[in-house]
């Protein structure tokens, strides 16, 4: 829990910089200073907690970085389209069948409008980021018209405006 906290603009940056990673593992007490000194550019922690091996930990970090490199996934749309990708949560995720217990997937989604369907998954976000990670939306740059406007479409609906 010493190096700086890991996050996807980290994922971004190694594997933009890096062909190969070598990932060194703490186990309970850490590893040597001496080795640490030595040999090590950057020290990464997932966060202010304690874990009895670097291996988990260790094992985020690269995939996180490994799902980024050319080739691992199909499309990068598969990650750009992510969580964190943007500074925002992902917007609410629905499969199939439509109507689940009695729950219906949102019309919007099923409309064919993907413009609609695009402007729906960003105010979720929004929503999303706002209510879960308010530190995350504090950061966000919502100057341009379209979020401008969604910001007060949120708060009509909220019964804000």
């Amino acid at each position: 829990p010493c190096g700086k906290t890991f996050t996807q603009a980290d994922a971004r940056r190694l594997a933009a910089e890096y062909d190969h990673l070598i990932l060194v593992c703490g186990h309970y007490e850490g590893i040597d200073q001496r080795f640490i000194d030595a040999y090590v550019d950057e020290e990464i922690s997932l966060g202010d907690f304690v874990l009895t091996g670097g291996e988990i930990a260790a094992m985020a970090v690269a995939d996180a970085v490994s799902r980024l490199v050319p080739g691992v996934l199909p499309d990068p749309e598969c990650f750009e389209n992510e969580s964190h990708w943007d500074g925002t949560l992902e917007h609410p995720q629905y499969s199939r069948p439509a109507v689940w217990h009695d729950m219906a997937v949102p019309e919007i989604l099923t409309s064919g409008n993907h413009a609609k369907i695009a402007q729906w998954r960003r105010k979720q976000s929004l929503i999303r980021t706002r209510d879960r990670r308010p530190d995350l939306y504090a950061k966000l740059d919502l100057s341009s018209k379209a979020d401008q406007k969604l910001l007060q479409e949120i708060a009509a609906e909220e019964g804000r405006a």
